[in-house]
């Protein structure tokens, strides 16, 4: 790519795409539109536009657009770079320390939304477990305005990125603790109409098939002892405590671990455990009422 002369929109589009197939990222394409957008301080609409009229990038630009097509290349998160993850109808803040959210999240936030509104209770409670960016939290308070939302946050990393976001979005209906999800919220017990988690789950001795997140998500997101379910054990725990009898618990795990938790609620007391899959059919989502 060269830096003394106007390079087209397009070119500069194909080059990164380029590079970024080169080092393995999954969409290349997409991921060059956005570093550009980036930018370009453009929607990704906005510089298909340019594209398609022959506009051109400026010199001065093209040094700061190749290095960061070199970061993604080395695999470091798209969202890191840009310090943005859309998330729903949201746009968190995220960077190094804090989980970025994932598409797949967005389908198992719906249940405890559902269950949100199906509440009789004229301001339910929803509680998000071990929160990160606040991805959960925040969408449940924006797309519920009647509930009371509270999240849950331990990782002095994450808390700064989770602090931001909730200032971002000012919403008088969202709580934000930074507390251990063991012992949290005592003040709320037997009155949560909903508890979700996405907790860590990994395995110890597993390696993330996706090096973005071997490398770059914190291990505090990410693992969950021997057999990937410690934190989950303490969900259910915590969520047996805060949730008055009838109440939803929503989990999003790993998609061989389905059965697994299944035997752990069901040991637990839980009733009425169901898993749903994600949009790729697989096992996702564990609900179960108390």
């Amino acid at each position: 790519m060269t830096a003394d002369h106007n390079i087209s929109v397009t070119d500069l589009i194909g080059n990164g795409a380029e590079l970024l197939s080169v080092g393995g990222v999954p969409s290349p394409a997409v991921d060059a539109e956005l570093l550009v957008a980036h930018v370009l301080e453009l929607s990704r609409g906005e510089l298909r536009a340019r594209a398609v009229t022959g506009a051109t990038v400026p010199p001065v630009l093209h040094t700061q657009i190749r290095a960061l097509f070199a970061r993604r290349a080395a695999r470091e998160p798209l969202q890191h770079i840009t310090g943005i993850a859309p998330f729903r109808s949201l746009e968190l803040r995220v960077g190094p320390g804090v989980f970025v959210p994932r598409p797949e999240t967005e389908t198992v936030v719906q249940f405890a939304i559902d269950a949100l509104n199906a509440s009789a209770t004229p301001e339910p409670i929803g509680v998000d477990l071990g929160t990160g960016s606040g991805a959960i939290a925040l969408s449940m308070a924006t797309e519920v305005i009647r509930s009371r939302i509270y999240a849950v946050e331990l990782s002095p990393e994450a808390m700064p990125y989770t602090a931001q976001n909730f200032h971002r979005y000012g919403l008088t209906n969202a709580t934000l603790v930074n507390a251990d999800l063991g012992e949290a919220l005592a003040e709320l017990d037997g009155t949560v109409d909903v508890v979700i988690s996405n907790p860590p789950y990994i395995p110890a001795a597993a390696i993330p098939r996706d090096l973005e997140v071997q490398l770059h998500d914190p291990a505090l997101a990410l693992y969950g002892g021997e057999d990937g379910l410690d934190v989950v054990r303490r969900v259910s725990t915590t969520a047996r405590r805060l949730l008055h009898q009838g109440g939803t618990l929503v989990l999003e795990h790993g998609e061989e671990q389905a059965s697994a938790i299944a035997a752990l609620l069901t040991a637990d007391g839980w009733n009425a455990v169901a898993h749903h899959r994600d949009l790729l059919g697989r096992d996702r989502a564990t609900t179960a009422l108390l």
